[in-house]
């Protein structure tokens, strides 16, 4: 691997880890009906904390059983929710009391770095630029009070250089105080004026973006950034939606994760049971590696501050996916070559792996890969896989696949697909294969 530019962090734990935790708690997991509940509801911030502040009762947030959930999933890395859009902070802030410390006296942050840390993982702290609840933070096309009689008279009086301090000194405060931080997500940043509706948004100029960076760069040089505050850092985020090639800027290949949650929503959402099932989210887990990618999983806690049964359910069946078939995906990539169809390949140094989404009957033909394989198996049991070859003018005879091209490996497998949620097969190459 290439070393890190200069005044950027080295990506290597990020890019092996391939498979990182989201967890998206706070006020909103209380009302249990999507984390942007103020928003689409369009409910008075001060309404809302006054709901739901004084009745956050986290007792069952459980920071080292939350990191060892994560970690049997196959998660490498977690990254929880700090502060989301609502304002709320999971840390004891010494810039506001609307925080876990103020109303609970739980520093939930604290609670789940220090158990994150002590299970080997990586810690990510999720910092929502946008915040409703703040005095100085001016209505846009998001706010919960867009479109409010009063909005003007509300705004009269707001100065978004006060809350730019604020937002600074809280970045500030996590990176001295919870550190080293391995990984800082933004969250999020848009066009100053929202081009289909005229609204405005909120823009880098808006958070200073160029000096909060360069801040968290002269704090924590080693930590991650995401893309989100509207200029270049060091990862594109992808959300919900996953891409179908390598993402690349001005051709030059970007390190990416793809943000994608268990039910569509990403704080806990009691009456959503639209969840992707097991094998999906394995599929997506090896899409986003096969293109380069990672992917970041999101689990929103109840409103007790647990991974509500379900969803534990849904983590244990990825997780034991991975454990059988870590190397993979952990620490592997895109490979040089086109996989047939409903399969995509990841490559590992010289090992190949080939995942198949749909199991064929008999045998799958692998064009340009005869002469460099050396032993072919199944990931999940270590069971050898026979292969042929096809040799120049051989293709069209009788018992011979036909239509396949000389130079094509062919492997030979069992009638009855294997009982685990994507398959793979563990090719052996005679020599390592750049990527």
């Amino acid at each position: 691997m290439t070393a890190p530019a200069a005044g950027r962090p080295d990506l290597a734990w990020f890019t092996h880890a391939r498979l990182g935790l989201f967890l998206h708690f706070g006020l909103y997991s209380v009302a249990a009906r999507h984390e942007w509940v103020m928003n689409y509801e369009r409910t008075d911030p001060q309404e809302y904390r006054a709901r739901y502040a004084p009745v956050f009762d986290p007792d069952l947030f459980d920071g080292p059983a939350l990191a060892r959930t994560a970690k049997a999933a196959g998660a490498r890395y977690v990254v929880l929710t700090a502060k989301h859009h609502e304002g709320f902070c999971l840390w004891d802030s010494a810039l506001t009391d609307h925080t876990s410390v103020a109303v609970a006296g739980r520093d939930l942050v604290r609670e789940l770095v220090d158990a994150l840390r002590a299970e080997g993982l990586g810690v990510g702290i999720y910092y929502s630029l946008l915040d409703w609840d703040h005095p100085d933070y001016t209505i846009d096309r998001h706010h919960p009070l867009r479109g409010a009689p009063d909005a003007a008279q509300r705004d009269a009086g707001k100065d978004m250089a006060r809350y730019r301090a604020y937002l600074h000194g809280q970045v500030r405060e996590l990176l001295t105080g919870y550190g080293p931080v391995d990984y800082l997500f933004f969250d999020f940043t848009e066009p100053a004026v929202d081009p289909d509706s005229g609204l405005p948004g909120k823009g880098p100029d808006d958070w200073d973006a160029a000096a909060l960076l360069a801040m968290v760069r002269e704090i924590s040089p080693g930590t991650v950034v995401n893309d989100r505050l509207g200029i270049p850092a060091d990862l594109v985020t992808p959300e919900q939606y996953q891409p179908d090639r390598p993402l690349e800027h001005d051709g030059v290949p970007q390190a990416w994760e793809a943000c994608q949650t268990i039910n569509g929503s990403w704080g806990y959402h009691r009456d959503n049971h639209d969840a992707k099932s097991p094998d999906l989210l394995v599929r997506m887990l090896v899409e986003s590696v096969a293109l380069g990618g990672n992917m970041l999983l999101n689990v929103g806690p109840t409103g007790r501050g647990e991974i509500a049964p379900r969803d534990r359910a849904l983590l244990a069946e990825v997780g034991q996916w991975v454990d059988r078939h870590e190397r993979s995906v952990r620490g592997a990539g895109a490979a040089p070559f086109t996989p047939p169809a409903d399969a995509r390949y990841t490559l590992r140094g010289d090992r190949l792996y080939l995942h198949l989404f749909a199991w064929p009957f008999g045998q799958v033909h692998l064009p340009g890969l005869a002469g460099r394989v050396r032993f072919a198996r199944l990931l999940h049991d270590g069971s050898e896989v026979a292969t042929t070859v096809i040799e120049p003018g051989t293709a069209a005879l009788t018992m011979q696949p036909a239509g396949q091209p000389a130079g094509t490996l062919t492997l030979r497998l069992p009638t009855t697909r294997p009982d685990v949620l994507v398959p793979v097969v563990e090719l052996l190459l005679d020599e390592e294969v750049g990527r």
